[in-house]
């Protein structure tokens, strides 16, 4: 039976910004769609600082809201990982567009707020994770254009462009993307999920060199594409992904 037909649980946050190791979440959704339907939780989280201007514009959630009504963000969090773990415990796939981000950033704010990062409650690396937006470029690598959710939404036909940006329509969203994705290339649904998981780590690592030797040869500056998919190394040198060691004890939960 291919993944394809599931269980697949989809993963977006809204945030205060861009920064995966200084901005906060303020939204957050995780979406199982299995054969029993679509089943859809969100959060809405008080980040703890001012929700910038440019992003309560984008996702609709300013910072009086967000104190009035939004839970606490330890609470919120620990919420969120524990659902994730849970779900890639048992083997189920995260699926999340542009996923080193959400990841990232909720990893940064597991550790701003002292609770475990999402490796140290599987034991391992984190996996297997789907991103809809690795596999559109490797596949469909010479099609020009940009590759934002909205982009892909038109280009596949899946939504209403205009209802994006809440993390629940954008993870719905993500999951018909990368439905519709399969179906145009539909040798990726023949892979098994160790094996997509890898596939999307070297396809991720030739886009990152290739659009890095693309701004070399410009003279652009700034650290341009992280290579590694689907965690980094943070700039403080402490790996986002930072597992225990093989057969060393984990608390898990």
């Amino acid at each position: 039976m291919s993944w394809t037909q599931g269980p697949l649980v989809g993963f977006d946050t809204e945030t205060t910004g861009v920064d995966v190791e200084l901005d906060r979440i303020v939204t957050a959704a995780l979406v199982r769609r299995d054969a029993r339907g679509t089943h859809v939780r969100t959060w809405l989280v008080d980040p703890g600082v001012e929700i910038p201007a440019e992003a309560a514009a984008i996702h609709g959630i300013s910072t009086e809201h967000a104190r009035t009504h939004g839970a606490d963000p330890a609470t919120a969090l620990e919420e969120i990982a524990a659902e994730l773990a849970a779900a890639l415990r048992e083997g189920t796939p995260v699926v999340a567009y542009n996923a080193s981000f959400d990841l990232c950033l909720l990893d940064a704010e597991l550790r701003r707020h002292g609770l475990r990062p999402m490796s140290a409650r599987l034991g391992r690396a984190v996996g297997p994770v789907i991103d809809p937006l690795v596999l559109d470029r490797h596949e469909d690598r010479y099609r020009p254009g940009r590759r934002k959710l909205v982009d892909l939404c038109g280009h596949y036909e899946v939504v209403d462009p205009g209802a994006l940006h809440t993390a629940d329509v954008d993870v719905v969203a993500t999951l018909d993307v990368l439905d519709r994705l399969v179906g145009r290339f539909p040798h990726l649904r023949t892979l098994d999920l160790e094996t997509l998981h890898e596939y999307q780590v070297t396809a991720h690592r030739a886009w990152a060199e290739s659009f890095n030797a693309w701004r070399a040869d410009r003279g652009l500056e700034g650290p341009g594409a992280e290579t590694t998919w689907p965690t980094r190394v943070p700039t403080d040198g402490v790996p986002l992904d930072d597992a225990p060691a093989p057969g060393a004890p984990v608390t898990v939960g």
